[in-house]
């Protein structure tokens, strides 16, 4: 027997990374079938090596979830590493508040990367320190054309199981191509045989960066939808937030319309950025309406 972690699975099989062993082809045993269980990649496992030479073996205990992502369909998630460019394109931040709000929900840690830190002035990464410093994120700055701090980014991930997210254009592919040297992923433009449409097969899959560190490329992504919770827990998922909860004037406030509202006293002083609030208001109004109807 042996423990490791699924690191891709792909028409039924399931390939396993055990450290100091190697990757292993294995199917599930049934009786996961029979428990409505499936195998995630991400997913920790127990298995019985049916051929150590040709590297065989079957799965056949699933351990404990931390958590699990619908899409893309994976398991244990311990961070996210958000890449968003800091120019070339303009980071849309009702883009990237989005995706801090699903992480919060599920429990993942973010952090915020901005790339392309070569090609903006220190007062346009001052700004961007000034939107999400103070909501408490870990913030770090890299540029993957000059190579800089991409050992931060290594620090980062050491030890660890982490989504890596952006949408197109934030150079996500460049830097994880800095990462490791076996890591090749295509950059630059999509392919022209993509954008007319073919059938292309995409799966989840974890990178190997060292023995216990992996990293999980996601597509890019254009939108993302609040939509599988209640418009009162969206305040919780906004950690700047925290440290006004009880001081309003009505309990249970929502921090939208309410008079004596704490949250909207900090946005007018300055200690919650407007960006991110204006976000929030945007967020709930979406989840208002979908409950509505």
């Amino acid at each position: 027997m042996k423990q490791g972690k699924i690191v891709k699975g792909i028409a039924g099989f399931y390939y396993v990374h055990v450290v100091e062993s190697g990757i292993y082809e294995c199917k599930a045993k049934g009786i996961f079938r029979k428990d409505k269980q499936k195998p995630l990649v991400g997913d920790d496992v127990e298995i019985e090596i049916l051929d150590e030479a040709q590297k065989t073996g079957n799965i056949i205990r699933i351990f404990p979830r931390k958590n699990e992502l619908i899409r893309p369909a994976v398991a244990n998630i311990e961070q996210a590493l958000v890449i968003f460019a800091a120019a070339d394109p303009k980071p849309h931040f009702n883009l990237l508040d989005r995706f801090l709000v699903m992480m919060e929900e599920k429990g993942i840690e973010p952090v915020l990367c901005f790339n392309k830190k070569d090609l903006v002035s220190k007062e346009e990464l001052s700004a961007l320190e000034e939107i999400y410093r103070p909501a408490g994120y870990p913030l770090i700055f890299t540029s993957a054309l000059e190579e800089e701090n991409i050992v931060e980014i290594r620090d980062i991930l050491k030890g660890k199981t982490t989504a890596v997210a952006g949408p197109s254009g934030a150079g996500k592919s460049s830097l994880i191509n800095c990462l490791q040297s076996k890591i090749q992923m295509e950059t630059g433009s999509i392919s022209k045989k993509i954008a007319r449409g073919k059938h292309t097969t995409r799966h989840s899959e974890l990178i190997s960066v060292d023995e216990t560190s992996f990293i999980m490329d996601t597509p890019g992504f254009s939108s993302l939808y609040v939509n599988d919770f209640q418009k009162e827990e969206l305040k919780y998922y906004f950690r700047e937030f925290a440290p006004y909860e009880g001081k309003c004037r009505f309990n249970g406030c929502d921090h939208v319309h309410e008079p004596g509202c704490a949250v909207k006293c900090a946005v007018e002083e300055g200690k919650i950025h407007k960006i991110r609030y204006e976000n929030y208001l945007e967020m709930y109004n979406e989840l208002q309406q979908k409950k509505r109807y």
